[in-house]
Formats: C-alpha cells, sequence, structure tokens
C-alpha cells in the first residue's frame, strides 16, 4: 500500500470512529430528552397544580387563572339540584350556589322570551371547565344550556386552597 492510501484509511478510519462515538452519545442524549418531553406533557396538570402550590405559598398570593367560577341557568331549582349534585359527585367543582328564581330575558327564534330561571355558580378548576360544559350538555333540559365560565383573578387563599383539596388533579 502507498503512503497515500495509508493516509486516506486513516482519516477514513478517525472519521468513522469520531460519528459512532458521536451516534454513541447522540443517541441516549435524544432518547432522554424524548422520554422527558413525554413525562412533561403527560404529567402538566398536575406540575402545574404544584406550581401553583408553590407559587401561593413562597409568595402568599393567588396565581390568576387557576380556578373559575361557570355560570349555568336551569328551567327550575330541582333540574339546577340535579345537575349539581351530579357535578359534585363527579368532584368536578368544589362548591356550587344555586340562586333560585332569576328573572331572564333572551332572543330566542327571533323574538325576545321571559321567564324564570335558576342559576348556579359553580366553582371549579379551570383545568375541569371542559369537563363540566360537556357533562352539563349532555344532561340539561335545554337544548343550546347556559354555560359561561369567567376566570378568578383573586381570591382567599385558605378559600382557593381548600378548592384545591376538594378537587382532584387531572
Amino acid at each position: 500500500m502507498t503512503l497515500a492510501a495509508t493516509n486516506r484509511m486513516e482519516c477514513l478510519f478517525q472519521r468513522c470512529h469520531k460519528e459512532a462515538v458521536f451516534h454513541s452519545v447522540l443517541r441516549p442524549v435524544l432518547l432522554m430528552s424524548c422520554v422527558l418531553l413525554v413525562l412533561s406533557v403527560s404529567m402538566y396538570p398536575g406540575l402545574w397544580s404544584i406550581g401553583v402550590q408553590l407559587h401561593s405559598a413562597f409568595t402568599g398570593s393567588y396565581m390568576p387563572g387557576h380556578h373559575s367560577v361557570l355560570l349555568v341557568n336551569s328551567p327550575n331549582e330541582q333540574a339546577a339540584k340535579d345537575i349539581g349534585r351530579a357535578i359534585m359527585e363527579r368532584r368536578l367543582a368544589a362548591s356550587i350556589n344555586i340562586l333560585s328564581r332569576t328573572s331572564t330575558m333572551y332572543y330566542w327564534k327571533g323574538e325576545i322570551q321571559d321567564a324564570s330561571e335558576t342559576l348556579m355558580l359553580v366553582k371549579t378548576k379551570t383545568s375541569r371547565i371542559q369537563q363540566v360544559i360537556d357533562y352539563v350538555r349532555s344532561v340539561h333540559p335545554y337544548a343550546n344550556p347556559e354555560v359561561l365560565s369567567f376566570l378568578v383573578e383573586d381570591g382567599s387563599l385558605a378559600y382557593v386552597k381548600w378548592m384545591d383539596e376538594a378537587i382532584p388533579d387531572d
């Protein structure tokens, strides 16, 4: 073999060796990164809840948006109680207030309607809103039930801590 061929073989060997070392290091790093990403995404609700609790503990303040209040109208008090109890049994809310006989005006089929309804105030974690909406829509007697949510911007730390304990993490 000539000197040029020997140098060429040495270069190829070094290059292959470097690539092999690079790949042997890179593959586990990429695998570990993917595993951490999947775990982070799957544990996000729990991690978020822990983060909120730590924020409250260290700063002594409430982290806005972690809780919400939903307004849900029902045709009467019994329907509201039935829906509210089922929401509570499913642990989707910490508390529900039922305000009987509210006066309601709304447009329906092009005309103004005037009715008496019962209003529910559903206090829950923001992460549970969609579950509450889906459940209400599945059992509500109205074809298009009113379910509106509002983020809680501030509140009693003791109360929101109790809410966190009353509603399990996702």
